[in-house]
């Protein structure tokens, strides 16, 4: 029995009952029954009804690469190497770092319904709901050095924006890694993040997997939101098709590293700093187990976040930093 199946049977919104299930998967009520314990064990809702039997509620739309691959312009399909989409992986970054090192990876997407061990920034695990949003890394090598990848994750940022836009959705972005759902009353929720994996020679070239993690129509559990509450893009679009949005992505994201190795972050800098959420705001910047009060300014040609703290400007890079806004 495919477990694939046994959900796109049960995610359609109908009831169905333990005898039909078998029939149509060819396994008994008892195997049937064991996978239903499974699902419950993955966090998937069942509804069950006597006399009438079982469904996933709310329905629940699997990831399909050839209906991904369909709704790809010409130019993206040329762009993308290879699409993986599976039911589950330990980490979809750990997946094409190992794809890499067969000779492989560029231009490799790879999706997972679901991650056991997701990681977030600064080793945070990420744990998204089956069904309930989109976990997917994208490899690429670039020809440059390392150091003219500066900024390549706030570009990344910028695209998800675009990109998202074109489905009815925007976003505002918050530094470094971090996309952001500001709600009617002004409060700000995180939608997702952006993980960048680096590998290779300081000189180039340089093997990159771009870790996404995006909350299309429930929240899942994150260790660590910065004091943000989880929000979800279904909070605005409740229409929302998970394929949908897997294929502007991969359109909007293969399109922009074309250039980035080239172009580096500067034509993105100016439309970043215009989703920057925290602009001008008050906010603690955590630097270890220290920290300082400061004002958010913008960024730099290279990504890095400009402060205001008393009379003095401070630049911050990524790594060991936090942001966290104040009331």
């Amino acid at each position: 029995m495919n477990f694939r199946d046994l959900i796109r049977l049960l995610g359609d919104g109908e009831y169905r009952s333990g005898e039909e299930l078998g029939e149509r998967l060819g396994v008994s009520r008892t195997a049937i029954w064991k996978q239903l314990k499974k699902l419950e064990g993955l966090g998937v809702t069942l509804e069950a009804v006597r006399g009438r039997g079982y469904r996933v509620s709310p329905p629940i739309e699997l990831l399909d690469g050839s209906e991904i691959v369909g709704k790809l312009p010409h130019a993206a399909r040329r762009r993308l190497a290879r699409l993986f989409v599976e039911m589950q992986l330990d980490s979809t970054n750990s997946f094409l770092l190992n794809r890499f090192s067969q000779g492989a990876g560029h231009a490799e997407v790879c999706f997972a319904e679901q991650q056991t061990s997701g990681r977030g920034r600064r080793g945070r695990r990420w744990e998204t709901p089956l069904g309930g949003g989109l976990t997917f890394s994208l490899g690429w090598r670039f020809g440059s050095p390392a150091a003219r990848l500066q900024g390549l994750s706030l570009s990344v940022g910028v695209v998800i924006a675009e990109a998202l836009a074109t489905q009815g959705v925007d976003i505002e972005l918050k530094w470094p890694n971090d996309l952001l759902l500001r709600r009617g009353d002004g409060e700000l929720a995180k939608l997702g993040g952006v993980l960048i994996e680096l590998q290779g020679d300081a000189e180039g070239p340089c093997e990159v997997v771009i870790g996404i993690g995006l909350n299309v129509l429930s929240a899942p559990k994150l260790e660590g939101t910065e004091g943000l509450p989880s929000g979800c893009l279904g909070e605005v679009n409740q229409g929302l098709s998970r394929n949908a949005v897997a294929a502007v992505l991969i359109e909007h994201l293969t399109a922009m590293l074309e250039r980035f190795g080239d172009e580096g972050f500067e034509p993105w800098r100016s439309r970043w700093n215009q989703l920057h959420a925290l602009s001008g705001r008050a906010v603690n910047v955590k630097l270890g187990e220290g920290g300082y009060l400061a004002t958010a300014l913008d960024v730099d040609s290279n990504g890095n976040l400009r402060v205001r703290e008393g009379d003095a400007i401070r630049t911050l890079a990524g790594g060991e930093v936090t942001l966290r806004p104040l009331p």
